[in-house]
């Protein structure tokens, strides 16, 4: 999977007033994770459950960047550190991590990514560049309602909804503009 290409020298600072996400503008990077596993650690200790060491560090890699990763890649980075290297050292901690709301599953890149709000529940939806793949989770909760709403008129119960949506962050957009 390639790298995320680097935004452009000056685009606005993210702002969530105005609908801007951190992986798609400049950030304080080591701010947003530091928080990220913080609530981590808070979720699962209150859950009393436990962040093995190679459960934080999957948690961890998925958190270097904002974009998904396959878990072979994952298990490649756990192997160079020590962590094993077999499949299941990989999927074991990626499949807590989803299960416990930590990351999610991104099915059209067959690849995780970090989850932006651990421990808080919420439905939410994929933005997904096309462009350097990366991934900004937005709240999904009004979509959710109307597919809910749909599927019980059929007689249908939702378990879970993966909403993904495919196109262009601004740095590709002024990219491909250019």
């Amino acid at each position: 999977m390639p790298e995320p290409k680097a935004p452009p020298k000056s685009p606005p600072k993210a702002d969530p007033q105005q609908g801007t996400h951190a992986a798609f503008e400049p950030h304080d990077h080591h701010e947003c994770v530091d928080a990220t596993l913080q609530r981590a650690d808070d979720m699962v200790r209150a859950r009393g459950l436990r962040l093995t060491p190679v459960r934080r560090r999957t948690l961890e890699i998925l958190l270097e960047r904002h974009g998904a990763m396959g878990a072979y890649d994952v298990l490649q980075r756990l192997s160079d550190e020590g962590f094993g290297h077999q499949p299941p050292v990989a999927y074991r901690a990626l499949d807590f991590l989803v299960e416990n709301g930590l990351a999610h599953r991104i099915r059209r890149l067959n690849a995780f990514t970090a989850c932006n709000h651990p421990g808080e529940s919420h439905h939410a939806a994929f933005l997904i560049c096309r462009g350097c793949d990366s991934v900004a989770e937005i709240p999904a909760d009004p979509l959710r309602g109307t597919l809910d709403q749909g599927a019980a008129g059929m007689g249908f119960h939702i378990e879970r909804a993966t909403i993904e949506a495919v196109g262009l962050c601004t740095a590709c957009s002024a990219e491909a503009t250019q």
